[in-house]
């Protein structure tokens, strides 16, 4: 043994291990050089005794250098590394062996760390958040955190009886970045950050803002899982998915609130693979392209539905592991059903275990109230100037691509993001640089978010729920664009809804709210939403937003879905929206699927959107030309009298075309002629007004013939029977069309 008087180390520095305050444990605990040897401390409180085992089979017994459990040992000729490992013995006289997480060197590489400081990584969760590896021959798990002003972080878990002072971490001082390994550690265990901030003495235990698993709410620890070990199977998707052209393709987009959507035994969530059985086979059914799914990272309140973040890289636990979630995504892309994801990139809940005040300062929000704080929602403002931020975000955008596949992401609230005085009144507000209102860090993040996805996920789209006039949401970044692939079309879906609120006999004064769209249907790619935000808080749900008796209310509404399918743009329907639910929709119980049985009207709505989503997919003329006016032409606009619109749909070949005409009116309206773009026999493929929908029978027979008679400007017409409150789809016979007039192409 050492000649050496024990403690070799400060009191100093003993105390503030003990008492856990220190900010450098490395520099105390585990092996140190001595003169002759090495030092071995130790900090193991409520037991009896320790030794320390080496390779060799060498016991060495620590001494006791204080009462809290402070124990030191002094070993001849050893040098650093040393393979040791230690048992102790509680006071009952059980025996425990454990490896010493403080002999272990760091596990960042010097590269990640510069990346990371410097808030470039692409991929933080790859090196953040609890990862399970094996260093020197052992197996652990590695956690790191960013919390570049605490005064100390700590591990915290069952495996430490949540007790801040056993496992406090090491420091990289250049990145802010705080990292432990923690051995013998494995998926599954419960952990949080017990951080001891330079804020007045303020300690606080946070979720991991890395973590990718979370306990159920209302607990909130962060949970241990290897997000690499589930065997996807969907490598052909993912193949031709960087191969489609997706602007051309179809998109009928399922919007799905996963909790509420369909309950077993009346009450409860149906997990993910629940709905592997349940909700993939009905959007197949039902010929949806894609799913959307409100927001699935973990949110501790059930009526935020989501929209309020506390872990951006954790799905919810609500309805299972994230393994369960993959397997989800995978059997939808196995059934060729593309996943959205809505994304919360705008704010951030104020849990106290969230991100909020991380470690004693405004780390992840703005300080300002007036730059950090929603004044609509209650939540917090991310810093977009600050370069981490930035980097955490764009990460993360990239983790639910990598490691869930997703196919796409729709961003919300990027009108609060892109303006400094959203919601807000005069002085409520700072300006930017130059005076203006605009956010311009907020824009740069947007821009940088699309070039990275774009850039390492081709295919994948990116969706901006954007409600102002902002210029460019959809052009390209290089050109002063935001970036975005699609945005959702707010005008034209508010337009729209006003129009048909309207009783019919009020809709001649209001035929503008219709054409309207087309004056900048094309100024962006959109995508035209009848989404969630529409059927809640006293908005009524679709069917009782439409006026009239019940018979009425089905009519506009057939109407309104096949107008919207024939409508320029991408599509989307929120569920319940399919079947006519008459309830408003709440998180707190499942769609009224009784409805389906008890009346007849409500199958044949939801047959209706079946065969409006399979006839969208099959006909080009319906999706191959949705952002151009190569696929729209206007046939008749004019007839505000009568509130009838005639438009044509066509292929980008030139090859399919397709006739829409509306009828807003509940009059059937006979030998109602329409121009025609070209000479041929037209036969009705789509009726609203049919029975097998629950309309009234009115149609146009087998074949409708042009005529030679102009009308608005082209030489051919055909006559029609408009039935009431509904649209139909024609389409020319012969499966070549030959142009015989001008298309005419706006309003003017």
């Amino acid at each position: 043994m050492l000649d050496l008087d024990l403690p070799t180390v400060s009191s100093s520095a003993i105390e503030a291990i003990v008492n856990a305050y220190h900010g450098d444990p490395f520099s105390v605990l585990g092996p140190h050089p001595v003169d002759g040897g090495l030092s071995v401390r130790a900090f193991v409180p409520n037991v009896q005794s320790v030794v320390v085992l080496l390779e060799s089979g060498k016991e060495i017994e620590m001494s006791r250098v204080h009462s809290d459990g402070f124990f030191e040992a002094a070993i001849p000729r050893a040098k650093v590394p040393l393979l040791y490992r230690l048992r102790w013995m509680d006071f009952d006289g059980n025996s425990r062996i454990h490896e010493d997480p403080y002999r272990f060197p760091p596990t960042l590489s010097d590269y990640d760390e510069y990346l990371l400081a410097e808030g470039t990584h692409a991929r933080i969760y790859e090196q953040l958040g609890a990862h399970r590896m094996t260093v020197e021959a052992v197996d652990g798990v590695r956690f790191a955190v960013w919390a570049p002003s605490a005064a100390r972080v700590s591990v915290i878990g069952n495996f430490n009886q949540w007790d801040g002072r056993r496992h406090p971490m090491r420091l990289h001082h250049d990145s802010g970045i705080w990292e432990l390994f923690l051995p013998g550690l494995g998926t599954g265990e419960l952990y949080k950050y017990e951080i001891k901030t330079r804020y007045h003495g303020y300690m606080v235990a946070k979720s991991d803002p890395v973590g990718f698993y979370s306990e159920m709410r209302p607990k909130t620890a962060s949970i241990v899982w290897d997000l690499n070990q589930y065997d996807w199977q969907d490598t052909d998707w993912i193949d031709r998915r960087g191969e489609i052209d997706q602007f051309s393709a179809p998109m009928a987009i399922y919007e799905v609130h996963l909790g509420s959507w369909r309950r077993k035994s009346g009450w409860e969530w149906l997990t993910y693979r629940d709905l592997i059985d349940e909700l993939i086979p009905y959007v197949k059914e039902m010929g949806y392209t894609h799913i959307e799914l409100l927001p699935v990272a973990e949110h501790p309140f059930d009526g935020s539905w989501g929209y309020q973040v506390t872990g951006f890289f954790a799905p919810t636990s609500r309805f299972g592991t994230p393994d369960d979630f993959m397997a989800f995504v995978d059997a939808c892309h196995q059934e060729g059903i593309g996943v959205l994801l809505d994304w919360i990139p705008a704010h951030f809940a104020k849990d106290q275990h969230s991100l909020g005040f991380f470690d004693g300062t405004h780390l992840y929000e703005h300080a300002d109230p007036r730059q950090g704080e929603h004044p609509d929602w209650g939540t917090y403002i991310f810093n977009y100037g600050r370069n981490e931020v930035r980097q955490f975000l764009v990460s993360n955008a990239l983790f639910w691509l990598d490691k869930y596949h997703i196919d796409g992401l729709r961003v919300d609230a990027v009108a609060s993001m892109l303006y400094l005085d959203f919601s807000r009144e005069e002085g409520e507000w700072i300006a930017n640089r130059y005076g203006g209102r605009e956010n311009l860090e907020a824009i740069d993040f947007l821009r940088t978010f699309n070039d990275r996805v774009h850039e390492q996920f081709p295919g994948v789209l990116t969706i901006a729920e954007e409600s102002t006039a902002w210029g460019g949401v959809t052009n390209e970044t290089q050109k002063g664009g935001l970036g975005f692939d699609l945005k959702w079309n707010m005008g034209w879906m508010h337009d729209t809804l006003r129009y048909m609120s309207n009783d019919p006999i009020h809709r001649s004064y209001h035929h503008s709210s219709l054409t309207f769209s087309m004056l900048y249907a094309f100024t962006e790619r959109f995508v035209l939403p009848f989404s969630h935000d529409e059927v809640v808080h006293l908005k009524r749900s679709m069917l009782d937003k439409m006026p009239g008796d019940v018979w009425r209310k089905f009519a506009n509404l057939r109407a309104l879905y096949a107008y919207q399918y024939g409508h320029p743009g991408k599509k989307l329907l929120f569920m319940g929206g399919e079947i006519g639910q008459w309830r408003e929709w709440s998180e707190d119980r499942a769609l009224d699927w009784e409805l389906l049985q008890q009346d007849s009207k409500h199958r044949g709505l939801q047959k209706l959107v079946g065969d409006l989503n399979r006839m969208y997919a099959e006909r080009l003329a319906l999706h191959n030309e949705d952002f151009s006016w190569e696929g729209f032409t206007w046939l008749d606009f004019r007839d505000s009298q009568n509130s009838v619109l005639a438009f044509a749909r066509h292929s980008a070949d030139g090859l399919d075309m397709i006739v829409v005409v509306c009828n807003f009116t509940p009059v059937v309206r006979r030998d109602y002629r329409i121009p025609v773009t070209v000479e041929a026999n037209f036969k009705e493929i789509l009726n609203t007004d049919s029975e097998e929908y629950g309309g009234s029978g009115v149609s146009n027979g087998s074949v409708i013939a042009s005529s030679p008679t102009p009308r608005q400007g082209y030489p051919h017409s055909i006559s029609l029977t408009l039935p009431p409150l509904a649209v139909i789809y024609l389409a020319p016979v012969e499966s070549q069309i030959t142009d015989s007039g001008d298309a005419v192409t706006d309003e003017s």
